[in-house]
């Protein structure tokens, strides 16, 4: 009967405990980043999910769609894109106005006054733009207003947990356009 381990066993068993530890290691720190990213990317679509649900509904309700930012407003169809933002009339007659922020977000400003962000710190909106049709048609033309809004970001603060995403949802104005 063996009562010990000889010295080559033991430095074979810390040579294989020496190789296998580092990998394992590496496998379970590169789980954490994948978590770590991957709740960052949660965070932060959660938090442009709201924005753009929040900006839909008020444009479904709203009417007078106009590419530009000035006022009056006069009901405006841009197909080409608009890089400035988008204006509309809101269902209580206030002027809101969506564009991409001087910090690559999503700003909304109400009659013209101060600008409030409507996206988190964490989401970088590379571009955002309005696609307007049936807004400036002639009375009962049949093409009810709506606007398609594209969205190109990315999320995350850290380099190596940012996601790029592409976003685009169409509205189109409830309140029925049919000349009358």
């Amino acid at each position: 009967m063996r009562k010990g381990f000889t010295l080559i066993e033991m430095m074979t068993a810390i040579s294989v405990f020496l190789i296998v530890m580092p990998i394992s290691m590496g496998a379970i720190l590169g789980i954490f980043n994948a978590n770590d990213k991957v709740g960052t990317l949660k965070i932060t679509m959660d938090n442009l999910n709201l924005a753009v649900e929040t900006m839909s509904r008020e444009i479904r309700f709203g009417t007078t769609y106009d590419c530009g930012l000035v006022e009056p407003i006069t009901p405006t169809n841009c197909l080409t894109g608009s890089v400035v933002g988008l204006s509309f009339l809101a269902n209580d007659g206030k002027q809101i106005s969506y564009r991409r922020g001087d910090s690559n977000n999503i700003v909304k400003s109400i009659d013209g006054g101060p600008e409030i962000s409507v996206t988190a710190p964490e989401v970088n909106i590379q571009n955002l733009t309005f696609y307007v049709s049936g807004a400036s048609g002639p009375p009962g033309d049949t093409l009810q207003p709506r606007v398609i809004i594209v969205i190109k970001g990315e999320a995350g603060t850290k380099a190596s947990s940012q996601s790029g995403f592409t976003l685009q949802t169409e509205v189109s104005q409830r309140l029925l356009d049919n000349g009358l």
